[in-house]
């Protein structure tokens, strides 16, 4: 499907091998092109980065035991996550004259993300979405791995989910309160 991002044309393709998305949330392929669409919009603003004319961008919806082989293979990790991040792009790197920019792909697990929304207790289709917004910063270069990134990050993330009516994830823990606090 094609979407429009900030006068340019994107490619947000969608691909499911886990029934459980479906029987979960059947709206996923549209919750996931909605926030990811605005994610490409916000998160190139935010970097004062003109959006590219067109864009290409993969989401695939699968299972723990698939996820847990590609976290395995790519982060030496023996567990499931998730979303994994698999960026295409150097951020602020131009696309090429004439050709898409290949953003990358992002990966989310079924059972993990059922489970992180009842622990959390969220929506499963709120945190479903905060985790495609959090993949898609990714892929344009964002990260949390120093805290002042972090605040960033999640502020960014915040913002973009109230626009698709999903409330602050991170409202009731204690990290962001901390984060926050440490920058005042």
């Amino acid at each position: 499907m094609k979407l429009a991002v900030a006068g340019s044309i994107s490619t947000i393709d969608v691909a499911s091998s886990c029934i459980g998305w479906i029987r979960v949330c059947p709206d996923a392929e549209r919750l996931a092109r909605a926030a990811a669409q605005i994610a490409l919009i916000d998160g190139f603003a935010a970097m004062g980065f003109a959006s590219p004319e067109r864009i290409e961008l993969g989401i695939t919806l699968t299972d723990d035991t698939d996820q847990s082989h590609l976290n395995r293979r790519y982060r030496g990790q023996d567990r499931s996550t998730n979303v994994l991040a698999f960026p295409a792009w150097e951020p602020r790197t131009p696309a090429p004259a004439d050709a898409p920019l290949l953003l990358g792909d992002i990966v989310l697990a079924f059972e993990t993300v059922a489970r992180e929304a009842v622990q959390q207790s969220k929506p499963f289709g709120d945190h479903f979405r905060h985790l495609i917004v959090h993949g898609v910063l990714h892929l344009l270069g964002y990260d949390h791995q120093r805290e002042a990134d972090a605040v960033r990050m999640e502020g960014l993330e915040i913002s973009i989910l109230a626009k698709l009516g999903v409330p602050d994830p991170y409202r009731d823990t204690n990290l962001h309160i901390e984060r926050a606090a440490a920058f005042l």
